[in-house]
């Protein structure tokens, strides 16, 4: 018998009648993960709930096999076990839509299937795929997630972080969404590494619309487009945060750039606590709008949720190496939109024939994306005092300024591309 929180064996491959009558079931709506486990524990297999579905009596059949004889959870619904039936009968629709997609039935018996979210409490019982899941395997995966509404500062922080994680040789996970998601996904499909998106509805009800293009580079770069729902299945306030367990269990960590009071990301944030991840949080503005819900997750979980310092340090703290925080900067983002970076050639060689080492290496980190004493600390391996004073003079110089504490090129150093590494 099988009980709360119990599921079908993981090791047991499926045959592909089996996967295909999965996928149909996935379609019927209100079956969620444990029922359908029941349901295939106890009448044998996926095409064998179908079969008693297509059988006279069958939505008695399939609700007397979902009943709890201890009570110890609600009886299956009438109208889901209608839904199992209607479903039985149009099998052939639901598939065609599936291979229509061009999705693959990824199941836990699977290889492919990340075997992070094997361990999660409530895994899925199957995702539908576009793409290729293996970056999911590699030995770091991160999800950067945020708000939809963030400010053009935390953009620029999201794709900083996705692209350095990226050319540390992690893989990006997030939602797909408008805002910090998108950044970080474009970010990462522009520095050539690889990314997964997890969507809270079928493939077929892409949400945002305006991120097809952005799915398809996903996809042609090597990443994948990742759903538990079947085709068909509308976006709706419950399916989201069910995708968000996703997002974190399928990840070691989980950075918060900007998230509002009542930010998804912070959701997301405590998923990954819960399944024992890492969180790492982007500190921001006590006035800020976008930092609200960053900065009341840090006071509410402290010693649990880590502060992001700098890129540098991030990377550090999730060991990778440091120094993946610089790279050239092959291009930037507008909104959530991938763009070439339009830039007047000029020898960055030329322009520092003159400085001194600390200097070089200082100009180099603030090309790379550097912006603040700590970053150029972390990169360069120079002292505090050293960068300081290698800053003071290229600021004389007219080829640095600081703004508020952080540094960025300026003048003729700021019309060079950053070397290629």
């Amino acid at each position: 018998m099988l009980g709360v929180g119990e599921r079908p064996d993981a090791a047991r491959p499926l045959s592909d009648d089996d996967r295909d009558a999965l996928a149909v079931l996935l379609a019927v709506h209100g079956l969620g993960p444990l029922t359908l486990g029941r349901l295939i524990v106890r009448i044998g297999a996926p095409s064998r709930v179908l079969e008693v579905a297509r059988s006279g009596g069958g939505a008695s059949a399939i609700h007397e096999a979902a009943r709890s004889p201890g009570g110890d959870w609600a009886s299956l619904p009438k109208t889901v076990a209608e839904g199992i039936v209607t479903a039985a009968t149009t099998t052939d629709r639901i598939l065609a839509d599936v291979r229509r997609l061009e999705l693959r039935v990824v199941t836990p018996s699977d290889r492919e299937f990340p075997a992070r979210l094997r361990a999660i409490e409530i895994p899925p019982a199957a995702l539908f795929v576009r793409g290729d899941p293996t970056p999911l395997a590699v030995q770091t995966v991160v999800a950067v997630v945020g708000t939809r509404r963030p400010s053009e500062a935390g953009r620029r922080v999201a794709s900083r972080i996705a692209a350095a994680l990226a050319r540390a040789g992690a893989t990006v996970v997030s939602g797909l969404a408008v805002g910090i998601d998108g950044a970080a996904h474009a970010a990462v499909v522009a520095e050539g590494g690889r990314t997964v998106a997890y969507i809270g509805g079928g493939h077929d009800r892409l949400f945002p619309r305006a991120h097809e293009r952005l799915a398809a580079a996903i996809v042609d770069a090597g990443g994948a487009i990742v759903s538990e729902y079947a085709p068909g299945t509308q976006p709706s306030k419950g399916t989201f945060p069910q995708r968000n367990r996703l997002i974190s269990g399928s990840s070691d960590a989980v950075v918060v750039v900007e998230a509002g009071a009542r930010s998804g990301a912070l959701l997301t944030a405590s998923w990954a606590l819960e399944q024992g991840r890492e969180c790492f949080v982007v500190p921001g503005p006590i006035d800020a709008v976008a930092s609200a819900g960053c900065l009341g997750f840090l006071r509410d979980w402290p010693g649990a949720a880590r502060i992001v310092a700098g890129v540098p340090q991030l990377l550090d703290d999730l060991g990778l190496p440091a120094g993946a925080a610089l790279g050239p900067v092959r291009s930037i983002t507008a909104g959530d939109r991938i763009v070439s970076s339009t830039v007047t050639p000029v020898s960055v060689a030329a322009l520092l024939v003159e400085a001194d080492p600390v200097q070089h290496a200082v100009a180099l980190a603030l090309l790379a994306g550097a912006t603040t004493v700590d970053e150029l600390v972390a990169v360069t391996g120079q002292t505090v005092a050293a960068v300081l004073g290698a800053v003071t003079r290229l600021e004389s110089r007219g080829l640095v300024r600081g703004n508020g504490g952080r540094y960025e090129t300026a003048g003729r150093l700021a019309a060079a591309p950053a070397p290629a590494a």
